[in-house]
């Protein structure tokens, strides 16, 4: 198959294999990172908030912290799918032990999984330019995104028909079922995604400590441009909340606010749902307001989200008033990925715009790692409570928002040497 042939059409088949890796790894985001192994941990096996939010952040951080060594040596071997071939299976063994041998193992096996999956997220992204065009990557990385929307529903689906409340055993039946899916949907990527032929370069501790030094280049470089470090801060501060929330709505829901394990999954539909018509309302609003008024829309939404989170569960009020709750929530986060993307293109000049998404990237990555860790401190070592863990959420959001208040989204007129992307 040519090159041009592989990226014509957005329903080719090296597209369509690529797109459904999207949807397999979302079922492994949904059930095991917001919602089948926390309430293992929590409501099956006794284990706390700490336990689980330490996990996933201690994964983050080790993501966090050699993610820019994936990057460079897939670059330096100039392929991909080796790596993802081998960082997926991975996740699909270990995904496959969770339950077995008890709580701390399997706390071990998500660490394990978990890396591997945000490794994989590393290789698949870089694989979008073999299979699109600069003129169809906007659509095919659209139905990447509608096809992960699909997984959630399925997997969630799934869980539906399969997990009992009276019968724990059925929550790690999930865990087995999403480690077939996840090797079932990746195949097609696998035999079908062909990389173009390059030539290797070697791979030496220069890469490995190049790497490192080209994220403190990028720091330093990135003030150059007015607003963009200040955006990136603000948006440590919002995603915060945003990747906590996913990480820890089941296990509040069913504690908190008195949900079954049923209502729970229905809710989280009723979340992906609201979050897929609400990107593409925002989407609407970034064209029309600008990204800046729309962000800062949708972190008084956030506002408004945590605020009924808290006040339902400390005031007791009737646990229906969560579906609203829910719903608003799928919305506001559809929003926050509609309205950031775009400001940070307005920000970036063309000519750096990769370097700079990496960044972009590393805020969102940092965030994932302090927001679980936080949460846990909140709900256990300071005995607060889940409640004040969202109150502290709500905070985040709050400084987020006057964080931002001082970057403009005003289209920038960059210089010649700025506008032409960088060769090579």
């Amino acid at each position: 198959m040519s090159e041009n042939t592989q990226r014509a059409s957005i329903f080719s088949l090296p597209v369509l294999s690529w797109a459904l890796y999207d949807l397999a790894n979302t079922m492994f985001s949904m059930s095991i990172v917001s919602l089948y192994f926390p309430l293992w941990v929590v409501n099956v096996m006794g284990g706390t908030d700490q336990l689980y939010g330490n996990a996933n952040a201690f994964s983050m951080a080790l993501m966090f912290l050699t993610a820019p060594v994936l990057g460079a040596i897939s670059d330096q071997a100039n392929r991909r799918m080796p790596f993802l071939i081998a960082s997926t299976l991975l996740c699909v063994l270990f995904t496959a032990l969770l339950g077995i041998g008890g709580l701390l193992l399997s706390i071990l096996f998500f660490i394990i999984a978990n890396y591997m999956f945000q490794a994989g997220l590393i290789f698949y992204d870089a694989l979008l330019s073999e299979v699109s065009t600069m003129d169809n990557r906007g659509r095919v990385g659209g139905l990447g995104i509608g096809l992960g929307y699909m997984g959630s529903f399925i997997i969630v689906g799934l869980g539906l028909m399969v997990v009992r409340e009276e019968a724990p055993e059925t929550l790690v039946t999930m865990f087995r079922l999403t480690a077939i899916l996840f090797l079932l949907f990746a195949l097609p990527c696998f035999l079908f995604v062909k990389e173009r032929q390059r030539r290797a370069a070697g791979i030496s501790w220069h890469v490995v400590q190049g790497a490192f030094l080209q994220v403190k280049h990028t720091v330093a470089h990135a003030r150059m441009f007015p607003g963009l470090l200040r955006f990136l801060v603000g948006r440590v501060f919002y995603t915060d909340p945003v990747n906590t929330v996913i990480v820890f709505m089941g296990v509040y829901v069913t504690n908190e606010v008195g949900f079954t394990t049923t209502e729970a999954q229905v809710l989280l539909l009723v979340a992906i749902a609201a979050a897929v018509v609400g990107g593409f309302l925002w989407g609407i609003v970034v064209d029309r307001q600008g990204p800046k008024r729309t962000l800062n829309m949708v972190l008084i939404l956030w506002m408004l989200v945590f605020a009924m989170a808290i006040g339902i569960a400390v005031f007791q009020l009737s646990k229906n008033l969560f579906w609203i709750a829910g719903g608003l929530a799928g919305v506001a986060l559809g929003g926050t990925w509609a309205a950031d993307r775009p400001w940070m293109l307005v920000l970036s000049p063309p000519r750096y715009l990769g370097e700079f998404y990496g960044l972009y990237s590393m805020a969102g990555r940092f965030a994932s790692i302090v927001g679980p860790f936080m949460w846990g401190v909140v709900v256990n070592t300071l005995g607060w409570g889940r409640p004040a863990a969202v109150g502290l959420l709500l905070v985040l959001i709050v400084i987020a928002f006057g964080i931002l208040q001082k970057v403009d989204d005003a289209p920038r007129d960059w210089p010649p040497e700025l506008r032409i992307a960088a060769s090579g």
